[in-house]
């Protein structure tokens, strides 16, 4: 009898519990059934994988910036999903800036999901954006579907997505509180970015120098005295501030994410992009703490 659409069997299939073999049945795009490689799942297609193929869960990253429309020559749907895929990756959620418009009110929104229709070899959600003039549109993009909302305390490096001002952080955080939404944070202070060399040439030592720790430091520490009676779901994204890797306390509600880091035998002067912006900050390893912040901010999405 045929059960699935689709019977994957593998002898080497990785799963919360570890590396294992065994079947996994797919039914209208999703998976309906896991189980041991003797149970013999059956479906209209079987799929027999080798020895030497491991079957792997796909990946979910939180954090792409498709910048179409607008900037589709920087990075459109089509590419940007075709390389997720090639990667492992299964679904990717856009953020809300570089594309134009910027998704900060849901005909934005509107306009990504037509410019997405037919181009997508992934699964794609949305961020929203939190920008001045927008605490009207908030709920109304939670309702039309985005995952949450990112805001920045500085120029965000495109001019249509301007920076919200710390002390107008209290409306919308309590905005949000209203339907449990969720806002992600870019912390950095722009007067220390300011006074910092401006990024220049192709050595990467010149792009650590024009976003100086300190920026992160001082923006996180006046977030963190600021809310110190946080109650929304708040995160601070991509950070490697001191205080994060101190594993000091911060208000409740409020989660710090530091930045995922490269290991020093991949990312050299050779071999690092100058025009990455934040992704790449320092030659240290990814330690424990990072991977758990990085899932948690996974279970909260």
């Amino acid at each position: 009898m045929t059960g699935y659409d689709t019977v994957l069997r593998a002898r080497r299939m990785v799963t919360a519990a570890g590396e294992t073999s065994g079947c996994v049945g797919v039914t209208d795009g999703r998976i309906a059934a896991m189980a041991p490689l003797e149970a013999g799942l059956e479906g209209r297609r079987v799929v027999e994988l080798g020895d030497d193929v491991a079957l792997l869960p796909g990946l979910v990253d939180t954090h792409v910036h498709v910048d179409e429309p607008g900037r589709t020559e920087w990075e459109g749907f089509a590419t940007a999903t075709r390389a997720a895929g090639a990667g492992g990756v299964t679904t990717i959620i856009d953020m809300p800036l570089n594309s134009i418009p910027p998704t900060v009110d849901p005909a934005a929104l509107e306009t990504k999901r037509k410019s997405a229709e037919g181009q997508c070899f992934v699964d794609v959600g949305f961020w929203g954006g939190a920008v001045p003039g927008n605490l009207g549109e908030l709920r109304s993009l939670h309702d039309a579907g985005v995952f949450g909302f990112k805001c920045f305390l500085l120029h965000s490096g495109v001019d249509e997505f301007p920076p919200l001002h710390p002390a107008n952080l209290d409306a919308y955080l309590a905005t949000l509180g209203a339907f449990d939404g969720l806002m992600i944070v870019h912390a950095e202070d722009s007067t220390a970015i300011d006074r910092a060399p401006s990024a220049h040439g192709q050595h990467y030592r010149d792009f650590l120098a024009s976003r100086p720790r300190t920026a992160e430091n001082l923006a996180v520490a006046k977030f963190r005295e600021r809310f110190v009676d946080l109650r929304q779901r708040c995160a601070v994204g991509h950070d490697r501030a001191d205080l994060c890797r101190r594993g000091e306390s911060f208000p409740r509600g409020l989660r710090v994410h530091p930045l995922i880091e490269i290991g020093k035998s991949i990312v050299t002067e050779a071999t690092a992009d100058s025009e990455c912006e934040t992704c790449v900050r320092t030659n240290q390893g990814l330690d424990t703490r990072e991977r758990r912040f990085s899932q948690d901010l996974a279970d909260d999405l």
